[in-house]
């Protein structure tokens, strides 16, 4: 592609140069220069290069008077900065972690090499930094600086506070997931699932596995996933597993797993870098579109004193992905969590206590078979990966291998095998300068008893041990008898997807990166759909907590009520008699009430408030036998009284008529009317008489 020179030669306009199947990733006219030995590179936004050369003129115009305003830059650098902007036509990538390791008659990198590879790095950085961190300058004056100072401290709190509730929360939700792990190789299917008790030992709850029969197996077993899907449901029915989340795996051989390094920035700018599908393509080197992987990422470590950090990151092809779930999904389980194979392992190792191997040494695993074949050195809780390189007729040598006595093209393998092992130490050793001695052996051949004498004999200062993931797990009786005693190396992989955990809330970030590896495409699906039911269950508790409170509350105001109560019916038969006493007095004043509003009832009749009127009433009041009731009296207002009633007997209306007329007020008493009324208010239902009675008062 064509590049044009501007600016004595300092200033470089081209179109970006990266290809994707033959086409150019961006038409886009781009700027790159150098200022004070460090890489500045702008994209011009337009492929119109007349329109794009003073676009981008002027920011290295600007560039320049940074430069001129900034006392510790020396102007000296130019020809530096020349001779650097030649060395950066051809970039390269990152040193990744993992590795393929070459054959011992590779030539080395010489030392300038070296030195421009870690220069090319520097100006990637600062590639990045200038391509999508563009806001991530100072302010312009002091106390814009002191206001943010203030803003800064209170975020620090709020955010210190949120990861101490996050990571609490997290905690407990990880504690209750229940998921299991499924292990695919083309050997064998392998499911398990573990638990802890009180002393948070581990303890294989449920195992199960079924050897596949190599006949119906082909040379991918990806292309056999009608007889694995089956092969799975048989383990999962045979080991008694009824959860239907579960954690698998890929091969190491089909993802790309990397340390990169990145200017620092907060998680916010890191995934704001994301989202323009550039991050990744200035800090790692892909082959194919970056839209055909899967990628998993996280931050492991962050230097403020350089102002770098470094992020773990994890792909593999999206077709790899999803064949491996659509196997799981085949026999009728949820695939949550889709990890990679060195890192099951390493998740195994995490969770054992290994006897054999000095606690002040950095642990080596090393996986050997037919598919798989890699060292990976833990350094600092971080894993180191370096790949083995084997030609297929070379894995049928290591086959041949049946006694002490080795063959000589198995032999010859297993020299080449030991030496680029003993280069991985080798480079390992010489970076850190951390001692090796012992190596964790993973392997599913069943020949490993002769091929591990062999190592020893090629590496004599290295131990070769088969790797023990159980250790330190409790196994049940009913489960001891299906692992078999001399290689518990196999079922590595398994135990290591059975220790993980959907991490819906973050937990893993609190702990370590590769705990929390997931490669499956709708995984932020998963976590937010876990989350929820988390969180919906969470709250349910929560509800019933209020309620069990409240429960708690009345039970406990319930029983000192009672203790209360008991007391006070000790004091019963006193409060009894004081009752008793009280009610025969309150019945003689309320008779007597009835008494006297009775004859206030009846004076109300009297219209007249004469005293001869008054005095009349009295004797009629006085002259009522037992067995007679007045209704109502009424006078005329002269001389008559009329007085109606009710007696139980005629009897009883002829006494109240003689005893009306020997009253000396009364001139003549006599019966108007009477008839029978039947009362149902009275006793027995028994026949009553009304009566109706004229008085004629005397003249006073």
């Amino acid at each position: 592609m064509e590049t044009i020179h501007k600016k004595d030669g300092r200033l470089h306009i081209y179109v970006r140069q990266d290809k994707y199947k033959g086409e150019l990733k961006s038409h886009n006219w781009v700027g790159r220069t150098y200022i004070n030995g460090k890489q500045k590179v702008v994209s011009s936004g337009t492929t119109n290069l007349e329109e794009a050369i003073p676009i981008l003129e002027k920011w290295f115009d600007e560039l320049q008077l940074q430069k001129t305003d900034n006392a510790e830059e020396s102007p000296t650098n130019a020809p530096e900065d020349k001779a650097q902007l030649e060395q950066i036509n051809n970039p390269q990538p990152n040193q990744p972690v993992k590795e393929v390791a070459k054959e011992p008659s590779a030539p080395k990198v010489d030392a300038d090499m070296q030195k421009t590879q870690k220069n090319v790095a520097i100006g990637m950085l600062d590639k990045l930094k200038n391509l999508k961190l563009p806001n991530l300058r100072g302010l312009k004056n002091s106390s814009a600086n002191n206001v943010s100072g203030q803003k800064s401290q209170k975020n620090k709190a709020k955010e210190l506070f949120q990861k101490f509730f996050q990571s609490k929360v997290s905690k407990m939700s990880v504690a209750g997931e229940e998921i299991a792990g499924l292990d695919i190789t083309k050997e064998a299917i392998r499911v398990a699932q573990v638990s802890q008790d009180k002393e948070e030992n581990w303890i294989l709850d449920k195992f199960s596995y079924r050897l596949l029969d190599q006949e119906k197996i082909t040379e991918n077993v990806l292309e056999s996933k009608d007889y694995v899907a089956e092969e799975i449901a048989l383990a999962m029915s045979n080991a008694k597993i009824t959860s239907k989340n579960i954690a698998l795996s890929i091969p190491v051989t089909s993802a790309i797993i990397r340390v990169v390094t990145s200017p620092l920035m907060t998680d916010e700018e890191l995934q704001k870098a994301i989202e323009t599908d550039s991050l990744w393509e200035n800090l790692v080197q892909l082959t194919d579109n970056l839209n055909d992987y899967s990628i998993f990422h996280q931050v492991i470590n962050r230097n403020s004193k350089n102002n770098t950090m470094d992020i773990l990151f994890v792909a593999s092809k999206l077709s790899d992905v999803n064949a491996y779930a659509s196997i799981a999904k085949k026999a009728g389980l949820n695939p949550v969590i889709m990890d990679v194979r060195c890192f099951t392992l390493k998740n195994a190792h995490d969770n054992t206590k290994f006897k054999s191997i000095n606690k002040n040494e950095n642990s080596v695993i090393l996986e050997l078979g037919l598919d798989e074949n890699y060292v990976m050195i833990i350094h600092n809780n971080i894993p180191i990966i370096t790949d083995i390189f084997l030609r297929p007729q070379e894995k049928q040598h290591l086959l041949d291998v049946v006694n002490d006595q080795i063959p000589t093209e198995a032999e010859a393998v297993i020299r080449r095998y030991a030496m680029q092992i003993k280069q991985a130490i080798t480079d390992y050793e010489a970076k850190y300068e951390n001692k090796i001695t012992s190596i964790q052996v993973v392997c599913s051949l069943k020949n490993i008893s002769f091929l591990i004498p062999a190592f020893k004999k090629n590496l004599p200062t290295t131990g070769f041990f088969n790797f023990d993931p159980l250790q330190s797990v409790s196994v049940p009786s009913y489960n001891s008898d299906k692992i078999p005693n001399d290689n518990k190396s196999p079922i590595a992989s398994v135990l290591g997807l059975a220790y993980r955990k959907l991490d819906v809330f973050g937990y893993y970030k609190f702990v370590t990166a590769v705990k929390n590896i997931n490669l499956l495409p709708n995984r932020d699906a998963i976590r937010q759909q876990n989350k929820l039911k988390f969180l919906s269950g969470f709250a349910m508790k929560g509800v019933a907590g209020v309620v069990a409170g409240i429960y708690l509350l009345l039970i406990i105001f319930s029983y000192f009520q009672i203790n209360s109560n008991n007391e006070k019916l000790m004091e019963f038969d006193q409060v009894q008699m004081e009752f008793d006493k009280l009610n025969i007095q309150f019945s003689k004043l309320a008779k007597k009430r009835r008494e006297m509003q009775k004859s206030l009832d009846l004076g109300k009749m009297i219209n007249s408030n004469q005293a001869s009127s008054y005095r009349t009433l009295a004797q009629v009041t006085r002259s009522v036998p037992l067995r007679v009731n007045f209704t109502k009296i009424s006078f005329d207002g002269e001389d008559n009284l009329i007085i109606e009633g009710m007696a139980f007997s005629d009897q009883d209306i002829l006494n109240f008529i003689s005893n009306l007329n020997a009253k000396s007020l009364i001139e003549q008493a006599s019966l108007a009317n009477m008839k029978v009324e039947n009362s149902e208010t009275t006793a027995g239902n028994n026949n009553k008489k009304g009566f109706v009675i004229n008085c004629k008062l005397k003249a006073t």
